[in-house]
């Protein structure tokens, strides 16, 4: 019923649609091309793994891991930087798919682990912490902003 795959160059048309509601999930104007843009670059420098989230054969979701470092571990990491879920295959087990996927992909690696940040109110921390995932609570998370 649920089929996650590695995206490859030939999977952007479906990623499109994907990352452009994602995008406007986040109250982001629509940008199809922009998205196709962001996406074709992604995957020709291999700068990020995306697993693609099939339910029945149709595209259903996404996830999107970025490598970092963690120095004092000597080790790589994974960022799960993006995680959608088109609304109408939501509470089908899709979301908790996409994540163990990254995490089977993040121990095939030989990763430390996988981050993530996430907004205070999102319901999908049940979801985390069902999986595994942890909360940091002896930290803060700071970010600045070019304009």
């Amino acid at each position: 019923m649920i089929n996650i795959i590695r995206a490859k160059e030939e999977h952007i048309p479906i990623l499109i649609s994907l990352l452009d509601e994602y995008r406007i999930f986040y109250h982001q104007n629509s940008d199809e091309q922009g998205a196709q843009k962001f996406l074709e670059a992604r995957i020709k420098n291999k700068d990020s793994a995306i697993f693609i989230a099939f339910y029945d054969g149709s595209p259903a979701g996404f996830t999107q891991l970025y490598s970092s470092f963690s120095t004092v571990s000597l080790k790589p990491i994974f960022i799960l930087n993006d995680l959608y879920v088109y609304k109408e295959f939501r509470k089908k087990g899709i979301g908790a798919e996409l994540l163990i996927s990254a995490k089977d992909y993040c121990m095939l690696s030989d990763y430390k682990g996988l981050a993530l940040e996430t907004a205070i109110n999102n319901p999908a921390q049940n979801l985390y912490e069902r999986l595994g995932w942890k909360k940091n609570t002896s930290s803060l998370h700071y970010f600045w902003e070019a304009k």
